[in-house]
């Protein structure tokens, strides 16, 4: 089976706290130069600088799976990889939908821009993309497959805008089969305190919002090919 080192969990400079450095063009080649198989881009509330990304990591040599750090009303963030860009970006628009509009300050909590594939701004996000949706946590898996997504609680781990830290436990009624960890030395801890992990793969990734962030390749999955739906079947199944 193909191996591919990964990072599933990036930020552009679309969301307001990613640095200005970290345009499509930058990242695809950051994480060509580091050596990377496989990123995600997943900027809050947003898919549409994904576009731009995967033509340049098709260039680049590197598959950029178009997806987005959402936002649930809980502020709990989920990961959503989608198998091709309409599906991410139609997903995109139903969450734009039902974000709570409130006007982006960008001296305040920084700019939110929008690239090409050249690596040109072409536009600018005027709503605030970190805050929440009015999507509750037991949606998200019924929006998510609704556009052959995959489901992944972020940062289950961290004591902010986690599942775990948000909601105080994993609701026994959930179905995502993949979750992630900021800290792998996390896990055996959290499958005893939270038997639903038993069941579930586990995924590392940066939550990058610097290019020096973005990860080593020292993370892998095994897959039955070289392809994004092949890389969210296996996440999809939960057996890695």
């Amino acid at each position: 089976m193909p191996s591919l080192t990964y990072d599933l969990h990036i930020h552009s400079c679309l969301s307001p706290c990613g640095d200005s450095d970290m345009t499509p063009a930058n990242i695809a080649g950051m994480a060509a130069v580091k050596g990377l198989d496989v990123i995600a881009l997943t900027d809050h509330n947003s898919c549409r600088n994904c576009a731009a990304a995967m033509a340049v990591g098709e260039e680049y040599g590197v598959m950029v799976i178009p997806g987005m750090e959402l936002t649930t009303q809980e502020e709990v963030h989920v990961v959503c990889l989608f198998p091709d860009l309409k599906s991410a970006l139609d997903f995109d628009a139903m969450v734009y939908h039902r974000l709570q509009k409130v006007e982006n300050h960008p001296k305040i909590f920084g700019e939110q821009l929008l690239y090409n594939e050249q690596d040109r701004i072409i536009g600018t996000e005027p709503y605030l993309l970190i805050n929440a949706t009015d999507i509750m946590f037991d949606e998200v898996w019924d929006r998510t497959k609704e556009y052959g997504g995959v489901m992944i609680p972020a940062h289950i781990d961290k004591n902010a805008n986690s599942l775990i830290a948000n909601l105080g436990f994993i609701p026994p009624d959930s179905r995502f089969t993949c979750a992630e960890l900021k800290n792998l030395s996390n896990l055996h801890r959290l499958r005893r305190e939270h038997p639903y992990l038993n069941g579930c793969g586990i995924i590392t990734n940066s939550d990058a919002h610097y290019l020096e962030q973005i990860q080593e390749p020292v993370h892998t999955l095994y897959v039955q090919e070289r392809s994004i739906r092949s890389v969210l079947t296996m996440l999809s199944d939960g057996h890695f």
